[in-house]
């Protein structure tokens, strides 16, 4: 055998410094989710990004995108939730993935995109990981650590060019010590069985393919494809005493009591008033009598 130069032996020594964090296996997940009949149109993997979403997004503004193009990174440096808030995780400690769609259902029921991810992406975890799964109304992923919830992934989606960007972010095995905040989770932290991310990628993609094209097949209705349902079903916010702090610097508080039809979170307010909120956060300020996903 050849000897390496020195230079790429500390490139690969670095690679794979974390041997409990291999890299994701681009070409086996190419094969496994690129197909002619499938959504997915190409896939690719970077070592690091600032935010694939941001990536995404400015090729479908060039007009460079394909419908189905998936693109992942093993880190992230400059990755944005809801209100353009920062965090960073360790590299190949969770998933960090941004899908490009071009609906052709009616674009008012657009809205549906991130509540639909949520519901993909609970449903391969709970199958894959061995994790049960809740959601958080609108757009984070909740395990249970130590008795108590705590949030392990989200959902970021965002019009671009002649579609949707949909990022998701996902804590996988990171340790109590990496966490970005004592709220935060990862299904290592949850007791997951399984923490290899070729098959949880895999089976992510795989259900919100699934998900997808079922709402497309309903024109976007949430309740002839089941989402509603399935998103009600999963949804630690409902039945919970919660307080919406909604833009301009306002608030509200009532019980979490029906997600519309719109996806918006319907509060039942002290004065008798049902009040829909269609952005906000959400803070949960009792349990909830839900199971969530099992």
């Amino acid at each position: 055998m050849t000897p390496q130069p020195p230079e790429n032996r500390d490139k690969d020594a670095g690679r794979w410094s974390d041997l409990s964090r291999p890299p994701l296996n681009a070409t086996a997940l190419g094969r496994a989710l690129v197909r002619p009949d499938a959504l997915w149109s190409a896939l690719d993997v970077v070592p690091a990004t600032g935010s694939t979403n941001t990536d995404l997004a400015e090729r479908a503004a060039a007009g460079d995108l394909r419908e189905g193009t998936v693109l992942v990174a093993e880190e992230q440096s400059a990755a944005r939730g809801r209100l353009d808030r920062r965090w960073s995780a360790p590299p190949r400690s969770g998933l960090f993935v941004s899908v490009y769609l071009t609906p052709t259902v009616p674009p008012a029921r657009w809205g549906w995109l991130p509540l639909l991810a949520g519901v993909a992406t609970a449903t391969a975890i709970a199958r894959t990981a061995g994790v049960d799964t809740a959601l958080k109304w609108p757009n984070d992923l909740l395990v249970t650590v130590d008795g108590a919830e705590r949030k392990t992934g989200g959902i970021l989606a965002e019009r671009a060019g002649d579609g949707v960007v949909i990022g998701i972010g996902l804590n996988v095995s990171l340790t109590a010590e990496e966490l970005p905040v004592a709220t935060a989770g990862s299904l290592a932290l949850a007791g997951a069985p399984h923490t290899d991310r070729d098959p949880l990628l895999r089976a992510v993609l795989r259900s919100l393919e699934h998900w997808y094209g079922e709402w497309q097949a309903a024109d976007g209705d949430p309740g002839a494809c089941d989402l509603q349902a399935a998103y009600v079903a999963g949804c630690a916010t409902l039945g919970r005493h919660v307080r919406a702090e909604l833009p301009g610097g306002r608030s509200v508080e009532g019980e979490a009591v029906a997600l519309d039809a719109d996806g918006r979170l319907v509060l039942a307010t002290a004065d008798g008033v049902q009040q829909p909120v269609g952005a906000g956060d959400i803070v949960h300020l009792r349990p909830s009598t839900g199971d969530g996903y099992a």
